[in-house]
């Protein structure tokens, strides 16, 4: 599991460095990722089987939301790239 992790987290930071993204739009997100996230835990509008996270909190959000927050805004940036020189064809 953590060759995995590791692995995702380079991976993720290479791409996050070759598509330029700016480290600020990240931490915006992350941010309102963690606000957000946790308000509707807190809410119980939705709940999480322990058994199937990881266990790891970040404020009440459990990790893993957070990864689709980092793959959300490597794969915008990446598909605009791709389909913007598509379209310049």
């Amino acid at each position: 599991l953590n060759l995995i992790v590791m692995s995702l987290v380079v991976v993720s930071l290479y791409v996050l460095k070759a598509l330029k993204i700016d480290w600020r739009t990240l931490a915006i997100m992350l941010l309102m990722t963690l606000i957000f996230d946790s308000l509707i835990v807190i809410s119980g509008i939705v709940a999480y089987d322990t058994m199937k996270i990881l266990g790891i909190y970040i404020g009440f959000a459990p990790i893993e939301d957070f990864f689709y927050t980092l793959i959300a805004v490597m794969l915008v940036p990446a598909l605009w790239i791709i389909l913007g020189k598509k379209n310049a064809k």
